[in-house]
């Protein structure tokens, strides 16, 4: 019963299969909000519910471990590095910025001293309020031209059909963190990217 548990999540269309695979972990209103009145109610009724709060734990998490990955990945500091986000949204196909993965990474690079770029097919026009110091474009292409390392963190079809050798031509160094698993690891490292996807 339990292994069908994700599968039977999925046929829920509020939530769908953005939140079961490996990546950045899940935001908006409705998925987070369910999960800590489940992990209360459980409390109330005298129990310890350890997995939810795990779970919530480790969602919060990636987003603090995917900048530190890109840290590693351009083996120095971030201080003055600019750092170019591919989508801002919480999910596809919506300008939905409530709890996105993009807003606690967007903070925590510009926390290390990054400039932060960012570039999103709908949700800019939101973003741009609750996150006034990074900078908004109006394409892929012009947003990553002498950026120092790419993270994708809303997958987009949009994205996924990017042309890669243009895009590693404009990169400073060719460095992209793929937290929603859009691109194929074995290619991207035969176009001589230094890639990382979250879980593989």
């Amino acid at each position: 019963m339990l292994k069908r548990l994700p599968q039977a999540w999925g046929y829920d269309a509020r939530i769908g299969r953005h939140f079961l695979d490996a990546g950045l972990g899940w935001g908006g209103s409705c998925f987070p909000k369910d999960v800590e009145a489940l992990a209360f109610m459980a409390k109330e009724k005298g129990l310890n519910p350890q997995i939810l709060n795990s779970v919530m734990d480790i969602n919060y998490e990636r987003r603090k471990t995917a900048v530190t990955n890109v840290e590693k990945m351009l083996g120095e500091s971030l201080k003055d590095k600019t750092i170019g986000l591919l989508g801002l949204a919480f999910k596809p196909n919506t300008d939905d910025m409530r709890d996105a993965p993009a807003i606690d990474i967007a903070h925590t690079l510009i926390e290390a001293g990054a400039k932060v770029r960012a570039y999103d097919p709908v949700a800019m026009n939101v973003a741009k309020n609750i996150l006034p110091n990074v900078e908004m474009f109006d394409d892929s292409y012009t947003m990553a031209k002498d950026c120092d390392a790419l993270m994708v963190v809303t997958e987009w079809n949009e994205f996924k059909q990017l042309d890669l050798e243009k895009i590693k031509s404009l990169l400073k160094s060719p460095v992209i963190y793929d937290g929603r698993n859009i691109y194929e690891p074995n290619r991207m490292k035969e176009m001589g990217f230094n890639y990382r996807a979250v879980g593989r």
